[in-house]
């Protein structure tokens, strides 16, 4: 009997707000998680109306005085004013760079919506800017043809201080929607705003307790793949095995996510493209984060990164996606990911600088985990592996040879990226024609091994 109380419940709040009730999953749909997993790469914004004081995102609200929050929520918005702001160019570098899919901070913890809503005054139109920068947003990178993703905090640190509620997080049961019938339909609202307004949106990432709120986004998008808060999403930390899929982890480029005006160094291209490779070896999605400045601009640093993330990706973007990982995804410096159609492996060689495996030079591998035969062929991404520019009678041509030690490969690093030569990322093998296969010997190699060097 309580159960189909619940049930009519549900069908009584449905039908309230104007929904069709129909059956509510409790799970991404499968076919729309082998969508998502194809993805691979996508871009993580974080912006919010603190930005001008280059404060963390949110954060600084937990635990502050009522003036420093009255402070806050009244000065604030008075600065946002983003003269600079092209969601345009925002799109066209993540396009390049190879993202498939974008998640912008529509509302992070501290309540402030980067969106047009009737739930709130404390929103972008209630600033000297007055333009809904998420449909903004949507359009530029939809434009792209990149998929939409929206992030959404349902712990709303404004509604906790209007409603004399501690600000913090996960503390108190109010703090979860599920225990906070107000809290609950003031979620409901913005997400329905948010799910209804934009678009068909693809992805969403609930950034808090997500109980009621999860079912009621598939409610209205069935199709809707939510990320964190149904899948497991690690943030700033990659597994040191495959976990089951699907999964997520999410990484700044510096130390915090939204802009850092000091005291931020960045990783280097090269970190953050061995990344990816092993993120996606191990069979997990990169969601990749940019903190846009208060004037709208990307800082420079972060352009940088992009940029060097597309060249490699541009050479290389066919073993990123529709991949999965095999039985062993690494063994030393040589990452393993396989097509989806298992028609190709793929051996990213990782390297330690520039000067190992020069530009121009040949290298011989052994990898003993993949076994060959007469009609197995192996290219480079990117590279013909006929010329070396400016060397002339060169050998470039790539030599392979099945053994019983395993596939015996001999190739040239011949693609030119850098004028000086010192580009130092990651070459790309696609071995055709071969198959995976397990060392039962107790010096095989094993898939724990950490991170790329």
């Amino acid at each position: 009997m309580q159960f189909k109380r619940i049930i009519f419940s549900l069908f009584l709040l449905l039908t309230g707000l104007g929904i069709k009730a129909q059956k509510v999953q409790v799970i991404n749909k499968p076919e729309r998680v082998n969508w998502f997993q194809d993805l691979g790469f996508g871009m993580f914004i974080h912006w919010n109306v603190d930005v001008s004081l280059g404060a963390v995102i949110s954060h600084s609200l937990a635990g502050a005085s009522d003036e420093y929050v009255e402070k806050y929520i009244s000065e604030l918005p008075k600065f946002f004013n983003p003269e600079k702001f092209n969601p345009d160019e925002w799109a066209k570098m993540a396009k390049l760079a190879g993202m498939k899919y974008v998640v912008l901070t529509t509302k992070h913890h501290s309540g402030f919506c980067l969106f047009n809503t009737k739930t709130t005054d404390f929103n972008v139109m209630n600033t000297p800017f007055k333009r809904d920068i998420t449909k903004e947003v949507i359009e530029a990178f939809r434009k792209q043809g990149i998929a939409i993703g929206i992030y959404f905090s349902p712990e709303d640190f404004y509604y906790f201080h209007k409603n004399r509620i501690q600000i913090g997080r996960l503390q108190l049961p109010e703090h979860f929607p599920a225990k906070n019938p107000g809290l609950m339909d003031y979620d409901k609202k913005q997400l329905q705003e948010l799910l209804t307004n934009y678009g068909k949106i693809d992805i969403l990432f609930i950034d808090g307790p997500g109980d009621g709120l999860r079912e009621y986004a598939w409610s209205i998008n069935p199709d809707l793949v939510i990320t964190r808060d149904a899948m497991t999403t690690p943030e700033q930390n990659t597994p040191d095995e495959p976990m089951p899929r699907p999964w997520e982890a999410c990484y700044t480029m510096g130390t915090d996510w939204q802009y850092k005006p000091t005291n931020d160094p960045h990783k280097s291209g090269t970190q953050i493209i061995n990344m990816l490779i092993e993120m996606r070896a191990k069979g997990g999605n990169f969601l990749l984060n940019i903190g846009p400045k208060q004037d709208g601009e990307i800082q420079i640093e972060q352009q940088a990164l992009l940029q060097e993330i597309a060249l490699w990706n541009f050479a290389n973007s066919e073993a990123i996606y529709a991949i999965k990982p095999l039985p062993v995804v690494r063994e030393e410096n040589i990452w393993y990911a396989q097509s989806n159609d298992e028609k190709y492996i793929y051996a990213f060689v990782t390297r330690n600088g520039y000067e190992d495996w020069k530009y121009g030079s040949r290298k011989n591998f052994v990898l003993t985990h993949i076994e060959g035969n007469t009609n197995t062929k192996v290219s480079i991404l990117g590279y013909k592996s006929e010329l070396v520019e400016y060397k002339k009678g060169f050998d470039a041509k790539t030599y392979l040879s099945p053994t019983p030690i395993g596939l015996v490969i001999s190739a040239v690093n011949g693609q030119r990226f850098y004028t000086n030569n010192q580009w130092g990322n990651a070459v790309v093998l696609k071995i055709e024609n071969a198959k995976f296969r397990k060392l039962n010997s107790p010096n095989a190699i094993q898939s724990s091994i950490d991170g790329a060097k």
